[in-house]
């Protein structure tokens, strides 16, 4: 199976690259693996709703417009279903299963998804209830893509 993820904004730290490039190395093991950064819509400082809702729809637009055709999809939203790493390698290997090439997985901005890219998704995940940076929100998405594999596997990373 092939791996993307589709993103807003660029990885800024080095620490960030230099995880996710690890587990994108890694990954390479189980499919290609790619990360597509689209740029942030722009903001002012203190946006109100309106602003925020045409900035989620632009960034939504590029989105969409990169997802291919055929994979399963999978936005990454606060209010998407929180899976453990066993029903997360179940769900990938069901897709992979059902004949889908390649798993989406989108990380929205600061002010998250445009609906429409939620509903575009075979299942909105949660990594959890709290809050993460974007950036590290990658590395942790790699990593649990990277573990899903092993566990699918049955390789011993897992433990």
């Amino acid at each position: 199976m092939n791996f993307e993820i589709i993103c807003i904004g660029r990885l800024k730290d080095r620490f960030f690259e230099q995880a996710s490039e690890e587990y994108v190395k890694r990954l390479g093991a189980f499919g290609k693996v790619r990360i597509t950064e689209l740029p942030a819509a722009p903001l002012p400082q203190e946006p109100n709703e309106k602003q925020i809702r045409a900035a989620l729809e632009k960034e939504g637009a590029q989105i969409l417009a990169h997802i291919p055709k055929g994979a399963a999809v999978y936005p990454m939203c606060i209010e998407g279903k929180q899976l453990s790493s066993e029903e997360l390698s179940a769900e990938l290997s069901a897709a992979a299963n059902a004949g889908m090439g390649t798993a989406v997985f989108i990380i929205g901005g600061s002010c998250g998804l445009d609906e429409t890219v939620k509903k575009a998704g075979k299942l909105r995940l949660s990594m959890s209830r709290m809050t993460f940076p974007h950036r590290l929100a990658r590395v942790m998405l790699l990593e649990q893509i990277y573990r899903a594999m092993m566990i699918a596997e049955g390789r011993p990373y897992h433990k």
